[in-house]
């Protein structure tokens, strides 16, 4: 068996940022990114659903990368909100934005970003956020050529 410990902190949103992740629609995304992490063999550390957005924190086996596992989990998850209709219900589901922003993190900090994840609406509302858990993909925060180091 392969030893690994590999741990990542996903996030990202809904198509315009649109707050869409309530009520049965929250408890829906829940199930089904919990269920195809499952299916990755990956540990859910925490998981957080706001109205217009998710954070995960997440170990994967190492034949996972970061895309792999941000593809099938916003893939199925928006899958399973398109197909389910909830008679008085729910919210229209519109979609996950294409972007997601990702972190790889140490096994010494996994206590510190379970906590903010699962603070999430305190941090919202005090507008006590950390911003690099907070990128949802888009334009790259990195300089992308030397050039625009020096």
């Amino acid at each position: 068996m392969t030893y690994w410990r590999i741990y990542y902190h996903f996030v990202w949103g809904t198509k315009n940022r649109e707050p869409v992740l309530l009520g049965v629609n929250a408890e829906m995304a829940m199930k089904a990114i919990r269920a195809e992490a499952l299916e990755l063999r990956s540990i859910i550390h925490a998981l957080a659903v706001q109205p217009d957005h998710i954070h995960l924190a997440v170990s994967t086996p190492p034949v996972h990368g970061p895309a792999r596992i941000a593809k099938q989990i916003k893939g199925k998850s928006s899958h399973l909100l398109t197909r389910t209709w909830y008679p008085g219900g729910g919210v229209d589901w519109i979609g996950w934005q294409a972007e997601y922003g990702v972190i790889t993190f140490g096994e010494k900090s996994l206590s510190s970003i379970v906590r903010y994840i699962t603070n999430q609406e305190e941090h919202h509302r005090s507008n006590n956020l950390w911003p690099t858990f907070e990128n949802l993909g888009g334009a790259p925060e990195h300089p992308t050529n030397l050039e625009e180091v020096s």
